[in-house]
């Protein structure tokens, strides 16, 4: 009696891949007639040296042709959609086959599929005449944006850095002061990343952007540029240090890449950094906001009026609460893209090698 083999696969906008575990398989039979695969081999798999077989009903229709690879530890099998589109599941079945799961060393979402296509057919432009910051408008764009955010980052990182060995403690009370108009316009300049991901002219998901924009504007427009007492606060020296730490990498970062030039120590630094200073600089923001409440509630600063039968006002502290539990909310979504990207440079390279 033939057994089941385990079996992994993963999608493509045009390909279906599947992973059959099956070590030395021999006698490989690999056919596709009226939408069902249908696979037997002998091998060793999870029962042992013995006959496995397996038959696949897909969801949509592919194409006849097969193409599949036989190594020492599996076979790996490539199928074409007969229509381009992305899948829902692989099988016409409710329930999925319990020999099958998802092959998470190939798996993409479908956005992700999509950025995918997009580097393959930039990498084949390249081949033909690269596109780079000179010679392309948006190219040339990104090129100005980067540079002029690095340039501001590194003179803000730069500056705190020598004021704090000259003047020690005293200019952690003095930081909003000298650094404040230049970390204005960073920041303003930076709700440009966010038009870029909602237009396209970047390969990256907009809530992201969004989320680090419009929570950084928030820090330092409402917490800090609002209220006088903040702005006197230590707390104002670490927001500062930990956000342009991560900027002076980040943006020479990309402006490498638009001249397609590689520095590994910084994409090492690149998708390595952030681990402990995103986490960090939401916790140095968090401090901020915690301590801004109570200024908020003397002050009075944004509170909402309410008609008088109801009361006075509500206090704006109120949403500060509700804030840090979106900061949480946000870490969350942010820490979850930015290892998605670590991941997926890591499994790049992989590849390459």
């Amino acid at each position: 009696m033939a057994l089941t083999p385990h079996v992994y696969w993963a999608q493509r906008h045009d390909d279906i891949y599947l992973r059959v575990e099956l070590t030395d398989a021999q006698n490989i039979s690999v056919k596709v007639h009226e939408n069902v695969l249908r696979f037997r081999a002998q091998g060793r798999g999870a029962k042992g040296q013995n006959e496995y077989e397996f038959s696949l009903e897909f969801l949509l229709p592919v194409k006849p042709e097969i193409s599949y690879k036989s190594t020492q530890r599996q076979v790996n099998i490539t199928l074409q959609k007969e229509q381009r589109g992305w899948w829902e599941k692989l099988t016409v079945h409710e329930r999925k086959p319990v020999f099958l799961a998802p092959d998470f060393d190939r798996w993409l979402d479908e956005s992700d599929a999509e950025m995918e296509i997009q580097e393959r057919e930039e990498k084949l432009k390249a081949k033909h005449g690269p596109d780079n910051a000179f010679d392309n408008p948006k190219l040339g764009f990104l090129f100005s944006y980067n540079l002029v955010q690095f340039l501001g980052f590194s003179w803000i990182f730069i500056n705190m850095t020598v004021r704090l060995f000259i003047f020690g403690q005293d200019f952690l009370y003095d930081t909003f002061h000298s650094i404040s108009k230049v970390m204005f316009f960073c920041q303003i300049l930076a709700s440009v990343e966010v038009l870029n991901a909602a237009f396209g002219v970047v390969r990256t998901r907009v809530l992201p952007s969004l989320i680090q924009v419009v929570g950084r504007n928030f820090i330092l427009f409402i917490i800090f540029g609002s209220l006088e007492e903040m702005q006197n606060k230590p707390v104002v020296f670490f927001v500062f240090y930990l956000w342009s730490s991560i900027e002076i990498i980040r943006y020479p970062f990309y402006l490498l890449s638009y001249c397609d030039i590689e520095w590994k120590t910084l994409t090492w630094l690149r998708y390595t950094v952030w681990i402990p200073l995103y986490p960090l600089g939401v916790l140095a923001e968090a401090v901020a906001v915690i301590q801004a409440i109570p200024m908020f509630d003397e002050t009075k600063l944004f509170s909402i009026p309410l008609p008088k039968p109801i009361g006075t006002s509500v206090s704006f502290s109120y949403i500060l609460y509700i804030y840090l539990v979106l900061m949480v909310l946000g870490l969350y979504i942010n820490f979850c893209h930015l290892y998605k990207l670590r991941m997926r440079r890591i499994h790049t390279k992989k590849k390459a090698t």
